[in-house]
């Protein structure tokens, strides 16, 4: 039956492009391999979040035959100018979630991806409250605006026969280890595993944690820090099939 095709998927974070990083980011994404069915960045596309760099982004995307989803990172957000570099990722046909989802569907396979930023505020033992300075309190707020947006996700594409949740920051200290832990609270939240856990999507996705590991878990679901620089490679690949989702090697 269709809902027993594999699905290929490509995810890359962290890919940092500059000005003039035409020839590197074009080469990354030249490196896909023709049977994958769909790509994911798990943000930080640019160096410092200007339009100029996301549109080196859009360029190479421009000439991928598979659909590219992406969410933004933290870097992509530093220059404070949303808006303008969505539209250059946009002009490049990449589809950017911003606690939203989406649907496709491959070879009778229908995939669903929530997909969100994430945001800080850490895990047990060093977790930011909900208490304490009005600007504090801001902080603990937007992290919460994130775990409802992948709560919500997970609930729109609970019919698709494979989901994905694609994050910039980290769900799980497991994929953070090798990390300072002084910096823990600053890669991710705990406070984003209990929707995960609870609706159970067969792959979890982020970046950010360059020093980090590749795998890890939220409960019985896999969770992998796609950041180039902790997997080495432009794109790792991972088949959905219907079982637990695996990459491929190398």
């Amino acid at each position: 039956m269709a809902e027993h095709e594999t699905v290929r998927v490509a995810a890359a974070g962290d890919i940092h492009a500059g000005d003039g990083d035409d020839e590197r980011i074009g080469a990354i994404f030249r490196s896909l391999a023709p049977d994958v069915d769909l790509v994911l960045l798990a943000g930080d596309l640019t160096t410092h979040g200007e339009p100029e760099q996301a549109a080196v982004v859009g360029r190479a995307a421009r000439g991928v035959e598979q659909p590219v989803v992406a969410v933004l990172g933290n870097h992509d957000w530093h220059a404070n100018r949303r808006d303008e570099l969505v539209a250059a990722l946009e002009e490049g046909g990449i589809v950017v979630l911003d606690r939203a989802w989406w649907k496709a569907e491959f070879r009778g396979v229908s995939v669903g991806v929530v997909g969100a930023k994430g945001f800080v505020g850490g895990f047990p033992d060093s977790q930011l409250p909900d208490f304490g300075e009005p600007s504090l309190r801001r902080v603990y707020a937007e992290t919460t605006l994130e775990v409802h947006a992948i709560d919500a996700g997970l609930e729109a594409v609970d019919g698709c026969d494979r989901r994905i949740v694609l994050l910039h920051y980290a769900p799980t200290t497991s994929t953070l280890e090798g990390e300072p832990r002084v910096i823990w609270a600053f890669l991710g939240t705990d406070r984003m595993a209990p929707p995960i856990a609870e609706h159970e999507p067969d792959l979890v996705l982020h970046g950010h944690g360059h020093r980090g590991r590749f795998e890890g878990f939220v409960a019985e679901v896999p969770v992998y820090n796609v950041a180039v620089q902790v997997t080495g490679r432009d794109f790792t690949v991972f088949e959905l099939d219907g079982g637990p989702a695996r990459p491929l090697e190398a």
